[in-house]
């Protein structure tokens, strides 16, 4: 089992103003809520730990979670608000992010909520968005990572979100204390950016990750494709083509599915992912890209199921 640890909560995806009002759709959602999803879709056993609210939209969500298949047990429940993330898509198809959600149940883990110990089942946990900032989840959280990264492999994919902490500073205090614990950083251009405020190359902050102990960094370019550096060297793919509908959940596909491909070859562990050679990265990176591809072409975050992509990677080697 893949435990994926973080926040759930409700994008209320909302349209142009007409006439005073303005349409919207609420969808369950949250990063790492969307990779529990894409890893029970690729079939890989996931669980999610998180606080959930009890209100109409945590039974939503906890619902979702639990029809998709992914395993409910660790969840937090308590009284607390769920967040609202009011998301605005733009003529490019980037989603514009505006979080209601201070004091909501997904900020509010305490370490008195944390699993005291883990089943042996669980081979892996990842963390990431603003879980990882937001107090005192945040804490708790980075000592549950802390406390399982020499057991078990710990995946990061920071995913920042300004519109939470705006705060740079924060994201790279908290960011380095979970990369300490990390087996595989996964991160976005758009965070090496916002992280370092333009003054970090993708190099740099491969290098700054690896320094910290990670064994694989990986970089998502958008349409320029990925780029993953490790100690074996540093190998890109490109992007696969699609037709952009918008890129809700594309780094969320990306992540889930590169986990899976891991955890399905038997290389879900530290050793295996240190000794990868770089065209069994490449192999790697090929596989996630093909599923962001899928992603980016549904609106919102719809993640792809396995045949999918296996289609679309025959499709490209015909």
């Amino acid at each position: 089992m893949i435990l994926v640890c973080g926040e759930a909560l409700v994008d209320l995806f909302v349209g142009a103003a007409e006439g005073g009002e303005v349409p919207a759709r609420a969808v369950a959602g949250g990063s790492p809520f969307n990779v529990a999803i894409g890893l029970a879709r690729l079939g890989v056993a996931a669980g999610f730990l998180g606080g959930v609210s009890r209100d109409h939209f945590g039974q939503m969500l906890a619902g979702r979670l639990a029809a998709e298949g992914v395993y409910t047990g660790f969840l937090v429940r308590s009284e607390r608000l769920s967040t609202i993330s009011v998301v605005a898509t733009g003529a490019d198809g980037q989603p514009n992010y505006a979080f209601h959600g201070e004091g909501a149940a997904d900020r509010s883990l305490t370490p008195a909520e944390m699993p005291q110990t883990l089943p042996a089942e669980v081979e892996a946990l990842t963390f990431g968005s603003y879980s990882t900032v937001a107090e005192p989840a945040a804490s708790a959280l980075a000592a549950l990572a802390e406390r399982e990264a020499g057991r078990r492999v710990i995946s990061i994919d920071p995913n920042l979100r300004p519109g939470v902490e705006p705060d740079m500073a924060r994201w790279r205090a908290m960011g380095e204390r979970f990369c300490r614990c990390a087996t595989i950083v996964k991160a976005s251009d758009e965070d090496v950016r916002l992280a370092w405020e333009g003054g970090f190359s993708l190099d740099d902050a491969a290098r700054y990750w690896l320094d910290c102990g990670a064994a694989l960094v990986v970089i998502t370019r958008g349409a320029e494709g990925a780029v993953a550096f490790s100690r074996a060297g540093t190998v890109a793919v490109a992007a696969r083509p699609a037709e952009v509908r918008d890129t809700v959940g594309a780094g969320d596909s990306f992540h889930a599915a590169l986990l899976a491909q891991l955890s399905q070859t038997g290389r879900l562990r530290r050793d295996a992912i240190a000794a990868l050679a770089l065209p069994e990265i490449e192999e790697l990176l090929r596989y996630a890209a093909a599923a962001a591809a899928i992603t980016v072409s549904r609106r919102g975050a719809d993640l792809p199921v396995a045949a999918e992509i296996d289609t679309a990677l025959a499709a490209g080697r015909s």
